[in-house]
């Protein structure tokens, strides 16, 4: 009789035991069915994914050498805000300036030999215009350099902003009357039945010509940024030759106001992803955080990736689709950073 009765309690406790691991799994089945609906309900928060990198608003400007030459002055340092046209570097100049002066004595005879025979007739409008045309582009050069030695004065403490200011205006003055005189002397050399020059006149062409390739080489021993920003590399020492290299720039220079991630989109996205859409970016160099911004721009065409992809590429990964997203406000992210750049549903 005890015997049956404890084989009897097993069996209600072993069906009391099930009920409850029954009804357990039921409502844990249950919880996890309602926190799935939550989750689609929700959405994704992303449609395509990307690895990117971090760049100025205005994209990195590499600026190099334009000739062979020893660096005789470097007149800013790294984080240095700069305008557009500012000397960054000088290279020695000593050479183009004998040149630039051998060229000019020998057009000053050409045109006193000119002006002391009869002029052609018929061509009197030409030659006003080129004197006028070689007379602006001396002013051009000469104001150019004044405005380098104004903002690398003031630069170093020895130039007052009033200073600076009647360089520019000068400089764009200057600007102004080269342009005009040489659309004058252009409308003067379209006249029909032109004479042809005499030989005094022709060779003061030529002469004005040498003195024009000197200029040139004298001011490409200016480096100067073509755009405002910040100076982010600067890779010149004093008594350095230098070289023109694509490869390898003297100085970068970028807008850091704006902060922009170019991103290359894999093919199989390309149809997700449209200009305004939003978009985020993270970093492993500051984990946990989301920096948002917006699709501004997607490339005419597909192209070979330039960022190389922490594990290695499919044989199909071939082409990808740059991406440009302007990231919102002042983003700690700097210049080169690898980031993750992710593309939200379009709602």
């Amino acid at each position: 009789m005890l015997r049956a009765f404890v084989i009897l309690a097993a069996l209600v406790a072993a069906a009391v035991g099930g009920y409850l691991v029954s009804e357990t799994s039921y409502f844990a089945g249950d919880k996890k069915t309602t926190s799935k609906s939550s989750d689609e309900k929700k959405g994704p928060q992303w449609v395509a994914a990307a690895p990117g990198r971090v760049e100025p608003g205005s994209g990195e400007v590499n600026i190099g050498a334009a000739i062979l030459g020893q660096v005789a002055d470097v007149t800013v340092d790294v984080n240095d805000k700069v305008e557009e046209g500012e000397l960054l570097i000088r290279l020695d100049d000593e050479e183009a300036r004998a040149r630039l002066a051998a060229a000019e004595a020998e057009a000053g005879l050409r045109k006193r030999q000119r002006d002391a025979e009869q002029a052609t007739a018929g061509r009197e409008d030409v030659t006003k215009g080129e004197d006028n045309v070689y007379s602006a582009e001396r002013e051009v050069i000469g104001a150019r350099f004044e405005l380098d030695a104004a903002l690398t004065g003031k630069r170093r403490g020895g130039t007052s902003e009033q200073q600076l200011a009647d360089a520019r205006r000068r400089l764009a003055k200057a600007q102004e009357r080269v342009e005009r005189e040489r659309l004058a002397y252009a409308q003067a050399q379209a006249k029909a039945n032109l004479p042809a020059p005499n030989q005094s006149e022709s060779a003061l062409t030529s002469a004005r010509a040498n003195v024009a390739l000197a200029a040139s080489q004298l001011d490409k021993t200016r480096i100067r940024t073509p755009r405002a920003g910040t100076v982010l590399q600067l890779n010149a020492k004093r008594g350095e030759i230098v070289a023109p290299s694509p490869e390898h720039p003297l100085a970068v220079v970028g807008d850091m106001s704006v902060v922009r991630v170019k991103a290359e989109v894999d093919d199989g996205d390309v149809a997700k992803i449209k200009v305004g859409q939003k978009a985020f970016v993270r970093s492993i160099n500051y984990p946990g955080r989301d920096f948002e911004g917006t699709v501004a721009e997607l490339a005419p065409t597909m192209a070979t990736p330039r960022i190389s992809a922490r594990g290695p590429r499919r044989p199909s990964d071939i082409e990808v689709l740059e991406m440009t997203i302007n990231l919102d406000g002042k983003v700690p992210l700097l210049p080169g950073m690898r980031v993750e750049a992710f593309v939200r549903p379009d709602r």
